[in-house]
């Protein structure tokens, strides 16, 4: 049998079921099995509003997120006396419009979760392919290196380093990326230890097929799934991590519009102006409870093991 032809034939999972390299049923009823759960239906609702209103920002956000109005200071919402319906949900402390900056943080919280994961998991799971497939002296290392870099907290990690090196949007994004890539790294590695020597990959070397081949056509497919479930996950870890750095000082800088800023910044004003906090708070907690949803449901769809059990 070429090793085309093996390429394209159905593979056995560890719990006995099939998985078509070309996509085949597998595929079609994990798709069939996402449009029919309701979490699917209801994160990614929510999930592609806020990406909406984050990519139309200029255009829907009622003012200019860092214009500052004295004279318009502590405006309630629009639906409490003394509140204007051209500052729908208040202003700040300096005059500020709060749906503004709640529209704009958004849009920075999503590009921060979206590329520091991107990033870790890119990193995260060469690392995991190699030292799975090679074991060793090299995969001792590699765990070892995953271990001492675990033993540090995200966010003590992160603070120690944008501490030394100054708080930026790209090196928030770098510092992040760094501090989650152990998380794919174990993942895949377990994913590649499980997989290596199954008779596919076996006749694969039996028929001349290269190391990269190996790893890119017969064992990194079967880590797909676990890599999917963990990144969702991890943007929604992340997106709680840069506010709570923004929170402590440590984000994005002032005055771009941030969630844990605009947290930060309410957390003196919680009794006399208590829209200040509560919006980003309440925007916050959204987006991080519609991306878990959407984890919830991959990890079901994409774990042979629940989708059986389903």
């Amino acid at each position: 049998m070429s090793s085309k032809q093996l390429s394209q034939a159905q593979v056995m999972q560890t719990d006995g079921t099939s998985l078509n390299w070309e996509g085949g049923t597998t595929r079609r009823s994990a798709q069939s099995r996402l449009l029919r759960d309701n979490k699917v239906r209801v994160g990614g609702l929510i999930l592609a509003l806020l990406c909406l209103a984050a990519i139309a920002a200029p255009w829907i956000a009622p003012a200019d997120p860092i214009a500052q109005q004295l004279t318009n200071k502590l405006h309630p919402p629009a639906w409490e006396s003394r509140g204007s319906w051209s500052h729908p949900l208040g202003t700040d402390e300096y005059g500020r419009d709060v749906l503004s900056r709640v529209i704009y943080g958004g849009r920075i919280s999503l590009v921060i979760g979206l590329f520091a994961t991107v990033g870790a998991a890119i990193f995260g799971v060469f690392v995991g392919l190699i030292s799975g497939y090679y074991s060793g002296r090299v995969d001792s290392v590699i765990m070892r290196i995953v271990d001492i870099q675990m033993a540090f907290p995200t966010v003590i990690l992160a603070m120690a380093v944008i501490a030394a090196l100054g708080s930026t949007m790209s090196r928030l994004i770098l510092v992040l990326a760094i501090s989650n890539w152990v998380l794919f790294a174990r993942i895949v590695r377990a994913d590649v230890l499980s997989v290596k020597n199954r008779e596919y990959v076996e006749a694969g070397r039996a028929v001349g097929a290269t190391e990269w081949r190996l790893l890119s056509r017969y064992i990194a497919p079967n880590v797909v799934g676990s890599v999917t479930v963990v990144a969702t996950l991890t943007i929604a870890t992340t997106i709680v991590v840069a506010a709570s750095l923004s929170f402590l000082g440590l984000g994005v800088p002032p005055p771009t519009a941030s969630w844990g800023g605009m947290l930060a910044d309410g957390r003196d004003f919680l009794g006399l102006a208590w829209w200040i906090a509560t919006f980003p708070g309440l925007a916050l907690m959204i987006t991080v409870i519609a991306i878990n949803l959407l984890g919830d449901a991959l990890r079901d769809v994409l774990d042979p093991r629940l989708a059986a059990a389903g």
